[in-house]
């Protein structure tokens, strides 16, 4: 409903009337495609690339 009213300034008849699949193309159009999540390989190069922790190494 936030997204309906306060983003697409949609009236309540408007918001009311679209189907399932119009909102969701609709937020697609704004914030674009949808992507899979990193699969665990990807999530471990990124881990040992980006490493949680200060400049001295220690974790936040």
């Amino acid at each position: 409903m936030g997204f309906g009213f306060g983003i697409l300034r949609l009236g309540p008849a408007a918001f009311w009337a679209m189907t399932p699949r119009e909102l969701a193309a609709a937020h697609r159009a704004l914030a674009g495609p949808v992507t899979a999540p990193p699969d665990r390989n990807r999530l471990a190069e990124l881990m040992a690339a980006f490493p949680d922790g200060g400049r001295d190494g220690r974790s936040v």
